[in-house]
């Protein structure tokens, strides 16, 4: 089992956009924060694996542990939720398969000390994603192209002493129908989640980590954002009845040895291999 100490307890978390499969992937940073947490809940808010770009050529070893580390915590019997997004949207046949403490979900409600809390991917709302989903799709590749781009940039950018940029977030705060296709998405998904009476509303999909409070005339909703593990590298964490969100830091890990089973042998049951083989298999067949 893993050794708890030095890990941070923590009610629920919340991790999307992690994009496994793809070259901006933070595998190996989203590593460290796993071993250094101990979840009672976790809700992985779609898009963990990018099957769209999904390729034989490339899965390194460290987007390979994160699935093992998630399937360790399978095997502890952690509530895991593996809630579907677009980018890994074929898991959808899947919906409401268990095993074990581990469910497939398209959206989730979870009362939480009293209070309705709504998760969901948010790609329902995403108008490209409705009608165009070949434009969404090259988007994809674009948007993976530019992290790519971005890392060289920021390769000169530390020679020169000027520290981490980014392109994209750049380019994403300086276009108008980017900024308001956020507000609009935000505002959509809080007004529904108020039609319905709940008292959270948690998305990822944008990439934009955010708690934000919002009001109508029919009542109020707490809106969050886990953002992701390619820009932002964050998650949301539920603790001691409150929401915060955690903002990767390499400090935080100097020095500090997390032991994990997994480092050393293959922990994925007989059953959770046959699943992980057929989803693979999917990959593969849809490519």
């Amino acid at each position: 089992m893993n050794n708890k100490k030095n890990k941070r307890k923590i009610d629920i978390v919340v991790i999307s956009d992690v994009h496994l499969g793809t070259y901006g992937c933070h595998a190996k940073e989203l590593l460290q924060y796993l071993k250094s947490i101990d979840p009672t809940i976790v809700i992985l808010n779609g898009d963990i694996i990018d099957i769209w770009q999904f390729s034989k050529r490339y899965w390194p070893n460290s987007h390979m542990k994160v699935i093992k580390y998630i399937f360790e915590w399978i095997s502890e019997g952690k509530e895991t939720y593996y809630i579907t997004g677009n980018h890994d949207e074929m898991l959808r046949k899947f919906v409401d398969f268990e095993l074990g403490t581990f469910t497939i979900k398209n959206k989730l409600v979870l009362n939480i000390n009293g209070k309705k809390a709504w998760f969901f991917h948010g790609d329902v709302f995403d108008v490209t994603m409705q009608h165009s989903k070949w434009l969404a799709k090259l988007g994809a590749i674009g948007y993976d192209t530019l992290i790519l781009l971005n890392k060289g940039a920021n390769y000169c950018s530390n020679l020169l002493g000027k520290g981490k940029i980014s392109l994209s977030k750049r380019i994403k705060n300086s276009v108008k129908s980017a900024v308001k296709f956020v507000n609009n998405f935000e505002e959509t998904a809080t007004n529904i989640a108020i039609d319905n009476y709940y008292n959270y509303v948690i998305c990822g999909h944008i990439h934009q980590p955010v708690i934000k409070n919002f009001k109508n005339n029919k009542g109020s909703v707490q809106y969050l954002n886990s953002g992701d593990w390619v820009e932002n590298l964050t998650a949301l964490e539920f603790v001691e009845n409150k929401w915060s969100i955690y903002k990767y830091d390499d400090s935080h890990f100097n020095n500090v040895e997390y032991t994990s089973i997994s480092d050393e042998v293959d922990v994925i049951d007989k059953s959770t291999k046959e699943l992980f083989g057929e989803l693979v298999a999917d990959f593969y067949i849809h490519k």
